[in-house]
């Protein structure tokens, strides 16, 4: 079977609650863009859909959220560029290795203000653990065969996360709360 993701292929290593944040570095060995991280992240997870990065041979991306004003570029932003100007989250990414370093929403959404990171980037350690599987079923778009997205899915539960084809479920409920109010269905 091949690598679901790094992080999380041998079981999960629980983070720190109280972890102080950290600096994330793309993959050039010279010059590397560097973000730095005043917080630990949120809703940490590993996603399935076409859109997030992934290390090379892995079916998952490991990305969690933490407030934009928590996220700095702290060297070579010059080397950034957004992979999709169109798509709702601005993925910036390293113009010479392709890392994405951070996303970001400037449309109304219900995300807008928090940025999304890979902390697998980080040399630091203690960073929250993946909570959940999402956009599981969106690998068999990418090429992944549906006849072994079963053993996927044990996988992922094994190592204990559940696994969604969309967002976890209180994540959804913040996305329908949002629509409501801006509807004006919910005050």
């Amino acid at each position: 079977m091949v690598s679901l993701h790094p992080l999380i292929d041998s079981g999960l290593l629980e983070g720190d609650a109280d972890h102080p944040g950290g600096t994330l570095y793309c993959q050039c060995a010279d010059d590397p863009v560097e973000v730095t991280l005043s917080s630990n992240v949120a809703h940490n997870h590993a996603c399935g859909c076409s859109k997030c990065w992934k290390p090379a041979g892995a079916l998952f991306s490991i990305v969690g959220v933490l407030p934009r004003d928590n996220v700095s570029v702290t060297a070579n932003e010059d080397k950034l560029y957004i992979v999709d100007p169109k798509a709702a989250i601005q993925r910036h990414a390293c113009s010479d290795c392709g890392t994405h370093m951070f996303g970001r929403i400037e449309v109304d959404h219900p995300f807008k203000g928090l940025d999304f990171v890979h902390v697998e980037l980080s040399p630091q350690s203690g960073w929250q653990e993946p909570q959940f599987a999402a956009f599981v079923s969106s690998i068999i778009e990418q090429g992944f065969d549906p006849e072994h997205i079963g053993e996927v899915r044990e996988r992922l539960h094994d190592v204990g996360l559940e696994t969604y084809d969309c967002l976890s479920p209180p994540l959804m409920d913040l996305i329908a709360a949002y629509t409501a109010k801006k509807s004006g269905a919910l005050k």
